[in-house]
């Protein structure tokens, strides 16, 4: 099997880079594993999110803004080929506080970014008053919040199946049930799967998530990724309970609450605990009181792709050109960047966007 490109990973990091690669004219192959796999885009929070992000990295806030800008035109073109509705709203996000002091301090934060960013930074500080007019279900115990404009959410298993839908009708050939056990280099690369398959490609975009730690030394990457695990709840289907998304809630569009999510240092366990779980539901209960009537209909725990500072990491393997990796933990945030403007980063044009401080090598 000859392409232009071979994408090691069929989550929404790897659909969304493979998607936009398609759209501009060039030929993809799709090799994902099997349902063994730690999948990440099946068990996200499904925040499409700036707030909080490039606190020490302003470069990282300004590439979250950039695919949140992009975002409507992403899922409407997705929407318009597959028929599938991603639930995008964007009418802003809150960061929701119990106290005055780590809201203060979050907001003293917020300012040096933003005058970092040169004012491109916009949020407002509501007061308990000012948030209950806006979410007549909060908590008293919310003492205030920050409302970012540009954050929103999306229905996160409908985009995966809107890329894995998009992907095919644009022709990309995708290998499921399949591991890269080995990498030749020699005029382009050739990829051997644990079954005998290999696949000829000009470049190779690596997006396997966590199994990008085995596999990126293949391709002379240090992949330095861990497991950092959320665990998360979700409600039976609910009237009109939260009308902006928090970091603590969300109500999904099909009318269900989704709570999280715990940040747990557990290697690669995926599972939900008692504590964690009560953890949370202590937490939503506080922020927006009516929770404490809703039916739990279901939970699960799912491990985030974590680099050692939380940023994404886009790199050019020095021994293997042409081969890159690209992993982040918000592929869903990112998704519409990935799909619309990392191709110019892989192909190198001129409109390509300046990835040089995710590269790799800052770990050195």
């Amino acid at each position: 099997m000859e392409s232009d490109y071979a994408i090691i990973g069929g989550g929404v990091v790897g659909l969304s880079v493979a998607w936009g690669l398609l759209r501009r004219g060039f030929s993809v192959t799709v090799i994902d594993g099997d349902d063994a796999g730690l999948r990440a885009s099946r068990g996200n929070f499904g925040l499409v999110w700036v707030q909080s992000k490039g606190m020490k990295q302003p470069r990282y806030a300004q590439w979250s803004q950039t695919s949140a800008a992009l975002w409507r035109g992403f899922a409407d073109e997705l929407a318009e080929l597959t028929g599938t509705d991603l639930g995008l709203r964007q009418d802003g996000g809150y960061d929701l506080h119990f106290s005055e002091e780590t809201l203060a301090d979050t907001v003293a934060k917020y300012e040096v970014l933003k005058a970092t960013l040169g004012g491109d930074y916009p949020f407002e500080v509501l007061g308990h008053n000012a948030l209950r007019k806006e979410e007549p279900n909060i908590g008293h115990k919310v003492v205030g919040a920050i409302w970012h404009k540009q954050d929103g959410h999306a229905n996160p298993l409908r985009l995966l199946q809107a890329l894995a839908d998009g992907v095919r009708r644009k022709g990309a050939r995708v290998l499921t049930g399949q591991r890269v056990v080995s990498v030749d280099k020699a005029d382009g690369f050739t990829l051997a799967c644990a079954d005998g398959t290999r696949i000829r490609a000009g470049k190779v975009v690596l997006s396997a998530g966590l199994g990008a730690v085995k596999l990126g030394p293949l391709l002379g990457f240090k992949a330095p990724v861990r497991p950092q695990r959320g665990q998360v709840l979700i409600t039976e289907k609910l009237p009109r309970l939260i009308n902006r998304p928090s970091l603590i809630a969300r109500q999904v569009d099909e009318g269900g609450i989704q709570i999280g999510a715990t940040n747990e240092e557990v290697g690669l366990d995926d599972g939900v605990t008692r504590k964690g779980l009560a953890q949370l539901a202590q937490e939503a209960v506080m922020a927006y009181p009516a929770l404490e009537r809703a039916q739990l209909v279901r939970s699960w725990g799912a491990l985030r792709v974590l680099s050692p500072d939380g940023l994404p990491i886009y790199h050019e393997s020095h021994t293997h050109p042409g081969a890159y990796l690209v992993t982040c933990h918000s592929g869903i945030t990112l998704a519409a960047a990935h799909a619309l403007r990392l191709p110019d980063w892989l192909e190198g044009t001129s409109d390509a966007p300046d990835l040089e401080v995710f590269r790799e090598t800052r770990f050195s």
